[in-house]
């Protein structure tokens, strides 16, 4: 599908750039939503997940799964308030948090990543085991978003016929160009909070698990790259950490969507370069739909301070064409 027009993108006028925009929400913006309950996933490999549940009795044939980005979790902004308007239209909501995000450690060495979209896979197998949906749609940010469009584009074939349609919003597509982004000069403040919630957690987990991990000069750390290299990778399974940047990221999927999807993604977010952005992807396969609107920041997309953000009036508009 060619790319889309920019949308009429109406940022307030003092959020004039794509840093304030990104930092506003994630610090400020409080979405009145509560989830119903929490249910604990045990999963095959002895981890585990918690699902926040926002469902109606007698529950409804429709469902939409938000996937956080890095070191969020169903609690945050952009996940709450995306939960909010799909139930205001009729869908149940799920907020998932990726392992070791739901405030509890999760039980073994490896974390989550990017490259890994089976935990996702089996939250949908399982709220279609429990609930017999008939519609799902999958939302995502950043690694979310990663994360949404890996779960459809990675085995089209494998996918639920009840999954309708995948939105990913602020979506680093090239893993490389994201981390390249983050390493500029003018983001450091992005990296070091990363970093430092990471940080939290390798040493949380060095005393776990002493023969695997060590968090020993952690904090000498100062990029992704040193990060990745010393963690991710060996922690799952990649070389290195360009290794991990390669086959982790989703833009080469994207070709092998096969279902109504959609990528948005700011011009101005300061976390994403121009070879994150899907366009040759977007022009030769009809399932997918990019919009690049000139402003919006990372993960922000806010109209007022108040209501519901751009981001999220625009996925409930795409999912209702298509469910």
């Amino acid at each position: 599908m060619p790319v889309l027009p920019a949308p009429d993108l109406k940022v307030p006028f003092w959020q004039f750039n794509g840093h304030i925009q990104s930092i506003y929400p994630s610090l400020f913006r409080k979405v009145p939503f509560s989830y119903a309950r929490r249910e604990r996933l045990e999963l095959p490999d002895g981890d585990f997940l918690d699902i926040d549940w926002s469902c109606k009795a007698p529950q409804n044939n429709r469902l939409v799964v938000i996937t956080h980005g890095l070191e969020g979790d169903s609690g945050r902004h952009y996940v709450t308030g995306m939960a909010k308007i799909f139930t205001q239209h009729g869908f149940d909501a799920i907020g998932w948090n990726c392992r070791s995000c739901s405030g509890e450690m999760n039980r073994l060495a490896r974390f989550y990543h990017h490259g890994d979209a089976d935990d996702l896979r089996l939250v949908i197998r399982h709220a279609l085991n429990i609930h017999h949906y008939e519609q799902i749609v999958l939302v995502g940010f950043s690694m979310g978003g990663s994360l949404t469009m890996r779960a459809v584009a990675e085995n089209p074939s494998r996918v639920p016929e009840q999954v309708k349609a995948a939105i990913g919003f602020s979506v680093p597509c090239s893993l490389k160009g994201s981390v390249d982004a983050l390493s500029a000069k003018g983001n450091k403040i992005y990296m070091n909070r990363f970093l430092k919630k990471l940080g939290y957690k390798i040493k949380q987990k060095s005393r776990l698990f002493p023969d695997q991990i060590n968090a020993e000069g952690y904090d000498d750390i100062r990029d992704f790259i040193e990060f990745d290299n010393r963690y991710t990778a060996p922690l799952h399974g990649y070389v290195n950490a360009l290794d991990f940047y390669e086959k982790a990221s989703v833009g080469p999927f994207l070709k092998n969507l096969q279902i109504p999807s959609l990528i948005v993604q700011a011009k101005n977010d300061p976390f994403l370069l121009p070879n994150c952005m899907p366009v040759k992807d977007a022009a030769d396969n009809p399932h997918l739909f990019l919009e690049m609107p000139e402003a919006g920041g990372h993960c922000g997309f806010m109209e007022s301070h108040k209501g519901a953000t751009w981001a999220e009036k625009r996925a409930i508009e795409f999912a209702l064409k298509v469910v």
